[in-house]
Order: structure tokens, then C-alpha cells, then sequence
């Protein structure tokens, strides 16, 4: 069974190449512009793994986060944070309930992907042992 992914992030081009890396590697994923619109797709579609951007319009990152680990229904879903965010930012979340932290910085979707595909499968297997896809070599 195909893991769905709900990306969050506000820029256009960021979610288009995260979408073209994560969808090659056989991933199902839906797209949300702004925390409000990333709840609402909670809701409606259960995804397996959520990434998410902290610096969004109309409700933060953080705000989604904490939203998510206070409804039972959405608690259990891994979160990837994805920011530019200072590496002790990168703890308080992780200590807030994110599953994972990758810097934008380091994130390089102009080739394969790997580093994300790789964090993706690494949140799914913690959760569901027999989810994701085969990491890349």
C-alpha cells in the first residue's frame, strides 16, 4: 500500500520539487499552502506522514504541531518539520512532538531527493514497520 504524504509549505516551487522527488520514489501526496488548509486535509485524509514547514501563513507550524499531538485522532501521525530553523529551534520540536527536523538548506531536491526519501521511510517504518519504499543506494 502506497504511504500518503500531506506536504506543508507555503512556497510554490518547494512543494512542486519536494512532490516531484517524493512521488517518483512511489510516494501518494497531497499539498497544503498554510497551516489552516494543512488541518482541514488532516482531517479529511488521515495521511501517514505529515512535513511541515514552520513559517506559514494564517497559523504557524508550530501552532499545526501542537494542534496535531492534542487530538488523539491525529497524535500518532509522524511529523518531518521542515525549516531554517536554528538546530536548538530543531529540539524544542522535536520536544513539542516532531518525528524529525531537515534544514531547507540541506535539503537538495535539484537532483534525487535522497536525504528526504530517507527521513520519510525512517519516520514510516517507527510507526508502521512494513511502510515506505526501498531507500535509495
Amino acid at each position: 500500500m502506497t504511504a500518503k504524504l500531506l506536504l506543508v509549505d507555503d512556497s510554490t516551487f518547494l512543494r512542486m520539487a519536494s512532490r516531484r522527488v517524493l512521488t517518483d520514489a512511489g510516494f501518494s501526496v497531497a499539498e497544503a499552502r498554510d497551516g489552516v488548509e494543512a488541518l482541514r486535509q488532516v482531517r479529511e485524509s488521515q495521511p501517514d506522514l505529515i512535513i511541515l514547514d514552520m513559517l506559514l501563513p494564517m497559523l504557524g507550524g508550530e501552532r499545526v504541531l501542537h494542534a496535531l499531538r492534542q487530538d488523539p485522532a491525529t497524535a500518532s501521525i509522524p511529523v518531518i518539520v521542515l525549516s531554517s530553523l536554528s538546530q536548538s529551534n530543531a529540539e524544542k520540536l522535536k520536544e513539542e512532538g516532531a518525528t524529525a527536523y531537515i534544514e531547507k538548506s540541506k535539503l537538495d531536491l535539484t537532483r534525487d531527493g535522497e536525504n528526504l526519501i530517507r527521513l520519510v521511510n525512517a519516520a514510516l517504518r517507527k510507526v508502521k514497520p512494513q511502510a515506505g519504499v526501498p531507500a535509495l543506494h
